[in-house]
């Protein structure tokens, strides 16, 4: 398959705040200052590199930054002047958007559009004064390999190095995290859910991150918005709770009121009873939509779509034990190996033979290798927090000047023979 870049657009960049250097380091936006005051402007290579083995993503999205923020505005002070109007009418924006009247909201949206396209028109576009290469996002690099070079007048962009390397290292420390869960659960999908433990601003970058390094699927639209997809999820707690802590009731409601097109997964573990609850289930749905078929078989609710149960998530609390499971020490805590495999024999026992189990709540790479060496029978992970605990650093290095090697002692120019030219 060739590989393929995301267009800028997706990124949804905030030009005006990068341009006007609302997110750039002190020291690296007065590199920019400074070669602006000195009429001095140098062609030179910047190279990137991840500093430990790492799933790198974020390059397009630091390309869409090249792409929108390479260059300067050619009256510094006027353009000063006019973001700062902009930041005010931002700020009255906001606030009237909770208590503003529709004229008011309308006015200000204009004003606003007004002062971008003000600023848009002092901006000088530099973008095609660079020679950009480039690996794709999802490729895997070893430490200190180069991903990322940008040849070009330094003025136009030194600025830039802090959002630049955010915006690669963020997403590559979730991906390389999610490829290790990928690679230890082999041919098992991985859904990406832990949108709960972070800052609902970066839920596209780590969805995409995740989708690019192998996950099945995310649990917000937020997670999926790069590429264009949804969602998904599971009956959750919060539902559960609303009927009275009865999963049963809560999974018919569900099954009710959501679209067929969504494959019902329960989660079970309410009553630390995960087997019961889901024979209880199994149950309920048999009598609502299936009641001339035999108790004693219930394969007839397994499957997709509404009237039918997809899956069921064992997502026990780490401090407790399922009532099916033989007490012995830490092991026997949360969702172990024991009542993944009682689950299996009794789901199996009750026709539910093609049920498949998700399991959750605290796997990190390390625990699903060690389910898959013990063969637990287990169809896919739901993995968190852990995902969100990788950081890998990225740096940026000067290190030719005019054509010329200059670069600090302990860096040298890399190997650019895996980097394709960015167009």
């Amino acid at each position: 398959m060739t590989a393929t870049r995301l267009e800028p657009y997706v990124f949804k960049v905030p030009l005006d705040k990068i341009r006007a250097g609302y997110y750039s380091d002190k020291y690296f936006l007065r590199v920019s200052e400074i070669l602006r005051r000195e009429r001095h402007n140098p062609r030179v290579t910047y190279q990137f590199f991840a500093r430990d083995p790492a799933t790198v993503v974020g390059i397009d999205e630091s390309l869409a930054v090249l792409r929108t923020c390479t260059g300067y505005y050619e009256d510094e002070e006027k353009a000063g002047e006019i973001y700062q109007e902009l930041r005010t009418v931002q700020y009255y924006l906001h606030k009237l958007s909770l208590e503003g009247s529709e004229a008011e909201i309308i006015e200000l949206h204009n004003q606003r559009t007004k002062l971008r396209a003000q600023l848009n028109r002092l901006w000088v576009d530099c973008w095609r004064t660079l020679h950009v290469r480039a690996l794709y996002d999802g490729d895997t690099v070893e430490p200190w390999e180069p991903f990322l070079v940008i040849e070009g007048p330094q003025q136009y962009f030194a600025y830039l190095e802090t959002v630049l390397l955010g915006v690669i290292a963020r997403p590559t420390g979730v991906a390389t995290a999610t490829r290790e869960v990928v690679k230890a659960a082999g041919k098992k999908l991985v859904m990406f859910f832990p949108a709960r433990f972070d800052h609902y601003w970066v839920q596209a970058t780590d969805g995409y991150a995740a989708m690019k390094a192998g996950a099945f699927g995310v649990s917000t639209d937020a997670n999926a918005d790069y590429w264009g997809a949804q969602g998904l999820g599971t009956i959750p707690h919060a539902l559960i709770a609303s009927y009275s802590g009865s999963t049963a009731e809560a999974s018919l409601a569900f099954d009710r009121q959501i679209s067929s097109s969504v494959n019902r997964i329960i989660l079970v573990d309410w009553d630390n009873d995960c087997i019961g609850t889901t024979l209880r289930c199994a149950r309920a749905f048999q009598a609502a939509y299936y009641p001339g078929e035999p108790s004693s078989d219930l394969s007839c609710v397994v499957g997709e779509g509404n009237h039918k149960i997809f899956a069921v998530r064992f997502d026990t609390s780490s401090q407790l034990r399922d009532i099916s499971v033989e007490p012995q020490d830490e092991s026997s805590l949360g969702v172990c190996p024991q009542l993944v495999f009682n689950a299996r024999r009794i789901f199996d026992e009750h026709g539910l033979q093609n049920l498949k189990i998700v399991a959750s709540g605290g796997f990190t790479a390390a625990r699903i290798d060690l389910f898959e060496r013990l063969k637990v029978p287990v169809e896919m992970y739901g993995v968190g927090s852990s995902l969100m605990r990788q950081r890998i650093d990225i740096t940026a290095d000067v290190i030719e000047v005019n054509g010329e090697l200059c670069a600090k002692v302990g860096r040298q120019k890399g190997d650019y023979s895996r980097l394709a030219t960015v167009q």
